[in-house]
């Protein structure tokens, strides 16, 4: 028996089955559109400046960011985290009820009190150690978390959990979602900025400033303290600064052709983007690096004319001068490699630490007083901090070393809406583990994000069918450093 056919060319049964879907489509297009799904993806389509100022969320005070890594964590105990009970029980073995801890198979030691005295600072009477003297001197400037706590007490995978939300590679670090949340205010410097310690980077490598599944747009770029700032991205001398734009200015026609030809796609425009973006870097980079204009006052209080504070003194000098160019995110390294050359103080903390908190602490306090004189300390806002902290115990009988500890560490921030002069959380007696208002990676990350002016539950990235964002599911900001 023959099908009848409707003069469309269709079966009953295959009309009806389309004007099922049809009216089905009809609803999940409302549900789209009433979502935003389809202006969001509009906006994507039409931008082909991925850092282009995008606005906040909500109003802010913070407009960039400068997170002072200590690569290899350094020891609360030893410099934020003031425990006197550590000195009355130095020598002992830790209490029973933590003989759970677990030391990555290190030895066990004897309780240790800090190395070095901490004394109140500023009018707020901040306890701080003396390997920060200069950094104590603007305590009313600081909020000092001391209940972070993390989920690893490995050096890769704990740096890529401060850096990235998670102790796994391929996400998009902090820097990324700032930039991709906000974009840049200088469209001829990149939005995300790297320093490395001339000693190496961390452990894990790139991914700690990779855009991980988002656009490689995000990606921190590296800079060079000195010389070229940025690897090949000066022409060949053979090419002239006018012969390289006639090259771009082709290559932009035989683009547009194409993607007349073929609408929708937005790859080839952000690559263009790029070259344009990297054209216009050749002339802004360098200056941006060039302290010829600066004052002799102003290297000296970097520390520039001593050797051991030059590199990182320049670093945090480029810092504000990247911030002054609207640079959006700056993360500088302390400590590179591994072991002592970073701050992983197994052997020593005294000798360790203090050659680490040599290196930085007269450049830092120089980056807070420069900032706050120029009136940008209020819209730049400062993050200090390691990816853990240490054990209050030694790393063996006899040993002057801690190892890692994950389960409670300190950080501290300043500037861009922080409230100064106040210390949150603690740790148990000991400085051990995070015990009261603990706060976790995901509360830090949740916490920076809205001092940006970003919701971190709003802030997302949709891969693999499903909005990711920094904080996962988890993250709580820590409202009471807020002002």
């Amino acid at each position: 028996m023959n099908k009848q056919l409707f003069p469309c060319g269709q079966t009953r049964r295959q009309a009806l089955w389309q004007m099922g879907g049809g009216f089905a489509g009809l609803a999940l297009t409302s549900l789209l559109e009433q979502d935003g799904f389809f202006a969001k993806h509009a906006a994507a389509a039409e931008s082909t400046n991925p850092l282009s100022p995008k606005p906040t969320h909500f109003p802010c005070k913070a407009k960039s960011c400068i997170f002072l890594m200590m690569n290899g964590g350094p020891s609360h105990v030893d410099t934020w985290d003031y425990k006197p009970e550590l000195q009355k029980h130095a020598g002992k073995s830790m209490p029973a009820d933590k003989k759970f801890i677990n030391s990555g198979g290190r030895a066990v030691g004897l309780l240790s009190p800090a190395v070095r005295p901490f004394k109140p600072g500023g009018e707020c009477g901040t306890m701080v150690s003396d390997f920060f003297p200069r950094i104590r001197e603007h305590a009313d400037s600081l909020a000092v978390i001391r209940s972070c706590y993390t989920d690893t007490h490995a050096h890769g995978s704990a740096s890529v959990q401060m850096n990235t939300g998670k102790p796994i590679i391929g996400r998009p670090s902090l820097g990324s979602w700032v930039a991709y949340g906000l974009g840049s205010e200088n469209q001829n410097l990149p939005g995300y900025v790297v320093m490395l310690d001339k000693r190496g980077g961390p452990i894990g490598g790139q991914p700690n400033w990779s855009s991980g599944f988002a656009p490689a747009s995000y990606q921190g770029t590296l800079f060079r303290p000195q010389g070229n700032p940025i690897l090949d991205l000066t022409s060949p001398s053979s090419i002239s600064r006018t012969q390289q734009r006639e090259q771009l200015d082709l290559l932009a026609k035989f683009n547009q052709e194409h993607l007349e030809a073929r609408p929708g796609g937005t790859e080839l425009a952000s690559r263009a983007a790029s070259y344009e973006l990297a054209f216009r870097m050749q002339a802004e980079t360098p200056d941006a690096v060039d302290l010829s204009g600066e004052t002799a006052s102003t290297l000296t209080a970097y520390g520039l004319n001593d050797a051991n504070t030059a590199e990182f003194g320049r670093n945090c000098l480029i810092a504000r001068r990247l911030v002054e160019r609207g640079v959006r995110f700056i993360q500088l390294y302390s400590g590179g490699g591994h072991l002592e050359e970073t701050w992983d103080a197994h052997e020593s903390v005294e000798k360790n630490h203090g050659r680490h908190a040599g290196e930085t602490d007269q450049p830092i306090a120089a980056l807070l007083t420069d900032l706050k004189q120029r009136g940008l300390l209020d819209s730049t806002l400062i993050v200090w901090g390691g990816e853990f902290g240490r054990m209050p115990f030694t790393e063996g009988v006899d040993k002057p070393g801690r190892n890692h500890n994950p389960y409670g560490f300190s950080m501290w921030l300043a500037g861009g809406g922080v409230k100064g002069g106040v210390t949150y959380g603690e740790t148990d007696e000991l400085g051990f583990a995070a015990e009261t208002n603990k706060v976790h990676v995901h509360d830090l990350h949740a916490t920076i994000l809205h001092l940006m002016g970003l919701d971190h539950t709003r802030l997302t990235y949709f891969h693999q069918g499903r909005d990711e964002r920094l904080t996962d599911v988890y993250g709580n900001v820590v409202r009471d450093i807020l002002i």
